[in-house]
């Protein structure tokens, strides 16, 4: 059985932090949720995060300043950033994936996830068969 991934949950409203969640472990991923983003730095420190899905706008370290952060310490780990503002070239951000508060699905907030869990992990390996090929017969 393959370990779950952990994803870091970031946001200062505590019902979407909850709702994101509750969406995510029942889809059977492990999740760290903070309100803070100094606190979700130091859990990330800690190690074993996978990904990072951060709200922009919050008090004290804001989303964008969260995954700067998380990519100086780790530059491979995909981050996700949610606004509710749409215009995001309006901050720099170094997140994988930039989503507009309610103007997605959550399929597609889970689909983005999957997607840069699968890239950070690399494409799967040929596996070894464990039967052998049949040759050809009667090639000299």
């Amino acid at each position: 059985m393959k370990p779950k991934r952990m994803i870091l949950c970031v946001d200062d409203n505590e019902q979407s932090l909850s709702y994101r969640k509750i969406m995510l472990e029942t889809r059977g991923y492990r999740v760290a949720s903070y309100s803070r983003g100094e606190e979700a730095l130091e859990r990330f420190k800690e190690g074993g995060i996978d990904l990072v899905v951060t709200d922009m706008a919050m008090p004290g370290m804001d989303g964008p300043q969260l995954i700067a952060a998380v990519k100086t310490l780790s530059p491979h780990v995909p981050a996700i950033l949610i606004s509710s503002k749409v215009r995001v070239y309006d901050h720099d951000s170094q997140a994988d994936v930039f989503l507009a508060r309610g103007m997605y699905a959550p399929a597609d907030l889970l689909e983005r996830i999957r997607l840069l869990l699968v890239r950070k992990r690399g494409p799967k390996r040929m596996q070894q068969r464990s039967t052998p090929l049949p040759r050809e017969v009667g090639v000299a």
